[in-house]
């Protein structure tokens, strides 16, 4: 069975979790910008960014999949929301359903890391996007924010680094 890691990421995160998945399965990761075919694989393995409720590179990976073909598509996403949250997990698969066909939806194995942000390597659009989020979510009242929106606020401007290597244990162990 021939499979391969296919990844976007934007500021690093993403890429750090594909380079040592690939030396834990023994298998290549390319970055979703260099991949041209993925028609003589039978896994694919995604992992992509969360930026803005889209997954970095997703769609334009999920469409180099033949139609019809039996591939198996293992989606990997990453973000800064806490993965064991099952509201965050639930918006981000809502989020997927709105890039992916159904078909590839319904038959793709889906995981969730954590990942982390360094406000002063954001560009200035990024950089934009969460100071007007932020500035959105701190006026929610403390009693309706979620614990989401009180790490964003808590965190805003910061670096934050929430890679965890040994996570991948146990999507290794789920897709073997």
């Amino acid at each position: 069975m021939s499979e391969i890691i296919v990844y976007g990421s934007e500021y690093g995160t993403t890429e750090r979790y594909a380079i040592e998945l690939a030396n834990r399965m023994n298998i290549k990761a390319f970055s979703y910008k260099t991949v041209k075919d993925l028609s003589i694989y039978d896994t694919i393995i995604y992992l992509g960014g969360l930026y803005a409720g889209g997954i970095l590179g997703l769609s334009k990976t999920v469409k180099l999949i033949p139609a019809n073909s039996k591939k198996t598509l293992i989606l990997i996403t990453v973000g800064l929301a806490d993965v064991k949250d099952p509201t965050n997990t639930d918006n981000i698969k809502a989020s997927i359903q709105k890039q992916i066909p159904k078909e590839i939806y319904d038959s793709s194995k889906i995981f969730h890391l954590r990942g982390g942000i360094d406000y002063q390597k954001l560009s200035f659009k990024h950089r934009t996007l969460m100071s007007l989020l932020y500035k959105k979510v701190k006026k929610i009242p403390p009693e309706s924010q979620t614990a989401e929106t009180k790490a964003m606020i808590d965190t805003y401007n910061q670096k934050v680094d929430f890679v965890d290597l040994e996570s991948l244990n146990e999507i290794i162990k789920n897709i073997s």
